[in-house]
């Protein structure tokens, strides 16, 4: 989901008063990743833990590490 300016500035109105510059980036960058993944989810476009599992011991093989 894209945020729009009116969102943003709804986003930024409930943020503490003595947020910075720095911290408002953060927590905008932080929704929309969270945005990103649940639209990511609800395509399907997930690995199971099985899945997930078997990438890292195949990354650890070819790493050396077993």
């Amino acid at each position: 989901m894209t945020m729009h300016k009116e969102d943003v500035i709804k986003f930024i109105a409930k943020l503490p008063d003595d947020v910075s510059v720095d911290e408002i980036m953060a927590e905008l960058y932080f929704k929309q990743q969270v945005e990103e993944g649940l639209r990511v989810a609800e395509e399907g476009q997930v690995y199971s833990h099985e899945q997930v599992k078997n990438m890292v011991r195949e990354w650890r093989k070819s790493s050396g590490r077993l």
